[in-house]
């Protein structure tokens, strides 16, 4: 059989291949250890912490889906993070993304700084002479997320990766926004592929998980025995879960997409938004490279909202269908201030240099009908809008005040005058 698409990949993981009771869905091994056939015959399972069925299953199903030789299942995205960073000794430097996610770059920074665990050279990719920065300190590892999180900003994957293979360099690219879907890294030259299954993996926000996908097997063994040795490896019932969620992973992001392009086009009209980031719209200065190495421009999307920071909180408690909460590639639409939540570890400085502002809005876009989720955001930038025009009125009131204010005591003032007393 020809190599099959990814939506059959999703949907047909574990279908019919129970041996013990030909159940169609796969079972869910609970279990934490394993009877050995006999005294020194252990069989190729003994502690769920090593290998477990379940979580397996899903690893060989992601490993598939991304092209890669072996899936490393883990606890959270986090772990799955902190596992490749083994693969780095303190003299080794590590080269990440200046607009990374918050907790990714909070780990990063503090394992350089604190635990001297490697060196660390943070590249702004979007630049002219991202190369020449790199060459200058030869890495062991650069590690790309793209589209990055909350800009939504591309990199070339595959210009990277070439730079990589001359300077013998290992690629990591975080794919938690596209999923394997949309975008394969590992098709475009890099070494590993990172997930938070968390999000679109899953997409229904009831498990935390995540997951490394290596392109060769020498890595994928390295990275499986220190994810055994740390204990980071993912419970059996979250791996259940992410495999169920799995299943619908193509038709939940088709929709997904659909609705984020509608909800974009009307963001791009609205008075209250200063800016737009989407990788899909034509102006979008990754849109080309997007358009070359993804198969989608995903259903993320953020903008800068066209009013005062002290205004936020009405934007956000207006809104009925967006919850505010973290996370994201749920079938529920989601909405963040990336500033106070996602990136908050990130200082001041550093959201500045990331181009997070004040009152940048992050929109992750489930699966709801997008008339009612127009709606919902039309309401809310309403209730902006109202807000902004009580809060001119109340300045024009204020001003008028102050001038009669002023009038009254200059009348005051002249009346009091000894020098025109004669005319009172």
């Amino acid at each position: 059989m020809s190599k099959r698409h990814a939506a059959t990949i999703a949907a047909r993981a574990g279908i019919a291949q129970d041996s013990a009771h030909a159940a169609v869905t796969p079972p869910l091994y609970l279990t934490s250890t394993y009877e050995l056939k006999a005294f020194k015959q252990p069989g190729p399972y003994d502690y769920s912490r090593s290998n477990n069925p379940t979580r397996d299953l899903l690893a060989e199903t992601l490993a598939e889906l991304e092209g890669g030789v072996k899936a490393i299942v883990t606890s959270t995205g986090m772990s799955a993070c902190l596992l490749a960073l083994q693969l780095l000794t303190p003299d080794d430097t590590l080269v990440i993304p200046h607009d990374c996610y918050g907790g990714s770059y909070r780990l990063f920074v503090n394992l350089a700084q604190r635990k001297r665990a490697f060196n660390l050279l943070v590249v702004n990719f979007q630049q002219t002479g991202w190369a020449e920065q790199i060459r200058a300190v030869k890495p062991k590892m650069i590690w790309l997320e793209t589209p990055s999180n909350p800009l939504l900003q591309i990199t070339d994957v595959r210009a990277v990766c070439d730079l990589a293979k001359v300077l013998q360099a290992l690629v990591v690219v975080d794919n938690t926004f596209l999923s394997p879907v949309l975008q394969q890294p590992l098709a475009l030259g890099a070494d590993i592929v990172v997930h938070s299954t968390t999000k679109y993996i899953n997409g229904h926000s009831d498990i935390v998980g995540g997951v490394l996908i290596a392109k060769s097997q020498q890595l994928g063994d390295e990275l499986k025995w220190w994810a055994n040795c740390l204990g980071i490896t993912g419970a059996p019932f979250d791996s259940y879960m992410t495999l169920r969620g799995l299943r619908t992973l193509e038709p939940r992001l088709r929709l997904q997409q659909d609705n984020t392009a509608r909800v974009v086009d009307f963001l791009a009209k609205q008075p209250l938004v200063a800016k737009v980031y989407y990788p899909g719209l034509p102006q979008h200065p990754g849109h080309a490279i997007a358009k070359a190495q993804q198969s989608g421009f995903g259903a993320m999307c953020s903008f800068d909202l066209a009013a005062d920071e002290a205004l936020l909180p009405v934007f956000f408690s207006a809104l009925r269908l967006f919850t505010l909460a973290q996370s994201l590639g749920g079938i529920e639409s989601l909405v963040c201030h990336p500033g106070t939540m996602t990136h908050a570890s990130m200082d001041a400085a550093a959201q500045r240099t990331a181009g997070i502002g004040a009152t940048l809005i992050r929109l992750s876009v489930g699966i709801e009908n997008v008339d009612d989720l127009l709606a919902d955001l039309q309401q809310a930038f309403n209730a902006v809008a109202q807000h902004n025009q009580q809060n001119h009125q109340q300045q024009l009131n204020q001003q008028t005040d102050r001038l009669k204010q002023q009038n009254e005591q200059q009348q005051q003032q002249f009346r009091l005058n000894p020098a025109l007393s004669a005319f009172w």
